[in-house]
């Protein structure tokens, strides 16, 4: 397994990154063992069906944030995986994006018939390959081009034009994230160098598994994971991965919205180590980038009433220092 990773950043916002703050939590970050850091970061789309988006100088992190952080986590010897994402301001799940197949009678400037399609890819190819040349100036090891976008995924053609233009300007690795259990519905992975997906996969049926129960559990989706893993003849990466310090959350490890469940440290701990246990000896596995290290560390005095994402502080933190200081 080469990646020992963790997504940092994608709670950030303009201002925020190139702080004293920021560094003292790459520090601690790095001091896990991580050898790998995601650094993701949002631009906002207005609404799900909107086909531009861009800038907003309000909020998001600039181009010399985004630098300086990389900065900070190849000082520390982390090598950085660089993930553009797109959020919509509605508060529709990006992976809900889509349009009407229709076409207008105006062409564009490729030639060819504009459509709410062609307008949405020629906005998203411009953000990645603004991003792409980032990453290709800092020397970014790896770029994500897109995350959890499940309503475009069907658009081969066009994600494939996307990609061939990233390799122009991008000379390092390139990887896609969809979602847990969709992996085998992207056709395009074969011009891609990992498969990356969001691996949110329940592992439990109810509260306070434990860590047996919930190894046991990953049997299943593994078998998924290496059937496309074989189909493709690519290493498989979790982009995200992680479970909430809260009790029922290994049933539903994306959840970041029932706040009433109890707190619950086991649960998250319990998670963390399955999923350990049932990867890091597969040959088709590259590794894991859990989800996720916040931009700043939370307070001590927060930690402990704390049911979110988070390990800082926590008994997940402890186990995964464990686990990467002792993988070779």
């Amino acid at each position: 397994m080469e990646i020992k990773g963790y997504t940092y950043g994608f709670d950030s916002r303009r201002g925020m990154l190139g702080t004293p703050e920021a560094q003292r939590s790459v520090d601690v970050m790095a001091e896990m063992g991580c050898n790998w850091a995601c650094l993701a970061f949002a631009v906002i789309q207005e609404k799900f069906s909107s086909t531009r988006f861009g800038f907003d100088y309000r909020f998001t992190d600039t181009d010399r944030e985004i630098e300086t952080a990389i900065d900070r986590l190849k000082a520390k010897g982390l090598k950085v995986c660089l993930k553009p994402m797109v959020n919509c301001g509605d508060g529709v799940w990006r992976a809900n994006i889509t349009f009407p197949e229709k076409e207008f009678p105006v062409y564009d400037e490729h030639g060819r018939l504009k459509s709410y399609w062609n307008e949405w890819f020629s906005c998203y190819t411009a953000f990645i390959c603004h991003y792409a040349e980032i990453a290709e100036y800092k020397g970014c090891e790896m770029l994500c081009i897109g995350c959890e976008m499940l309503g475009t995924e069907h658009k081969e053609e066009l994600w494939r034009e996307l990609i061939s233009r990233v390799r122009k300007i991008f000379s390092g690795k390139l990887v896609y994230n969809t979602n847990h259990g969709k992996e085998e519905n992207v056709k395009w992975f074969d011009a891609l160098d990992y498969i990356g997906t969001s691996a949110y996969y329940p592992v439990a049926k109810a509260g306070g598994a434990s860590a047996d129960e919930m190894t046991a559990a990953w049997e299943k989706p593994k078998e998924g994971l290496k059937r496309v893993a074989e189909k493709f003849g690519k290493k498989i990466i979790f982009m995200e991965i992680g479970c909430r310090s809260a009790r029922g959350c290994a049933a539903m490890p994306w959840d970041f919205v029932h706040r009433e469940y109890p707190r619950d440290e086991d649960e998250q701990a319990n998670f963390y180590e399955s999923a350990l246990r049932a990867m890091c000896g597969e040959p088709y596995f590259e590794g894991f980038f859990w989800w996720d290290w916040g931009t700043y560390l939370m307070p001590d005095e927060r930690i402990a009433d704390d049911t979110g994402f988070a390990i800082h502080g926590k008994k997940a933190e402890k186990l995964l220092t464990e686990w990467y200081r002792n993988i070779i």
